[in-house]
């Protein structure tokens, strides 16, 4: 394998928010991945996923989410947002990555919450990338769950937002459930979840219009042991990208040669990068 070339990007969003972007790109790339994290998970995370798509040629580049990682903010009362300044920050990484590999085929792609906010970014612009890859990701629609978890998923979503704001931010180190997030983020992510619909505050645009025309190629990967993103919920997000060339799959744990859950795969990601990398006739 050629050597890959691994360089942390400055990126600042409009807002004067800045962070690193991390690149991990090899010799003569043939597209490129902007990829972006679960709820409360920070870049570095995800490196052997960079570099194992770096050794199928893909270069991947690492956005970090406002409040984590190399983000210099922290929510905490009087430091908030939502999805809205999230979305910002994607455009900006879109940015650095137009001006490190113009040519390259645009891919834009997420884990879990990550997934979610790709499809709302190809909501604001469709035109955005040229495919879409989503892992263990979907909507957070308490319909799409089994019992017994959509029985109890609609006070969470009520009591979350409500704990965030009440403390300030939420506390999901302590509670066990994503990192410490702001409370807009919780609003925005409890109002889906609620829902079934991406309604973020402070967004006039109808992101749901925006996604069904978008016309590239989606590429959907379930895992069959993750509670937090079954099989519906992912068909109920990609159903939204009406208009794309979709194929999802299901992976278990013998195909992933690792425990088929919500972050398992993180740690051994070459199974996974197969999938998402081999051509379809």
């Amino acid at each position: 394998m050629d050597a890959v070339q691994v360089d942390q990007l400055a990126v600042i969003a409009d807002d004067g928010h800045r962070f690193t972007l991390e690149a991990h790109v090899p010799k003569n790339p043939r597209a490129r991945l902007l990829w972006l994290p679960a709820l409360g998970v920070s870049a570095k995370h995800y490196c052997p996923f960079a570099q194992a798509l770096a050794a199928r040629g893909i270069a991947c580049f690492l956005h970090e989410w406002r409040g984590h990682g190399s983000s210099p903010l922290r929510a905490r009362r009087g430091v908030d947002w939502g999805y809205r300044e999230l979305l910002d920050d994607i455009r900006a990484s879109e940015a650095a990555c137009n001006a490190q590999l113009p040519t390259a085929e645009r891919i834009l792609g997420g884990h879990s919450l990550g997934g979610q906010l790709a499809c709302c970014r190809l909501g604001l612009d469709p035109q955005a990338a040229d495919a879409l890859w989503l892992v263990a990701s979907g909507t957070p629609y308490w319909r799409n769950f089994p019992r017994p978890t959509r029985w109890w998923l609609p006070l969470a979503y009520r009591f979350l937002p409500w704990l965030a704001r009440r403390v300030g931010h939420l506390p999901g180190r302590r509670i066990g459930f994503g990192g410490n997030e702001a409370a807009g983020v919780m609003a925005d992510w409890g109002r889906s979840g609620l829902s079934g619909h991406y309604l973020p505050y402070g967004i006039d645009a109808d992101l749901e219009a925006g996604m069904a025309q978008f016309s590239g190629r989606l590429r959907g990967i379930a895992l069959a042991d993750d509670w937090l993103g079954p099989l519906p919920s992912l068909r109920h997000l990609t159903s939204k990208l009406a208009d794309a060339r979709t194929r999802l799959m299901t992976l278990d744990a013998a195909a992933l040669a690792a425990p088929a859950d919500h972050y398992g795969w993180m740690r051994q990601p070459d199974a996974l990068a197969d999938q998402l990398t081999h051509e379809q006739p």
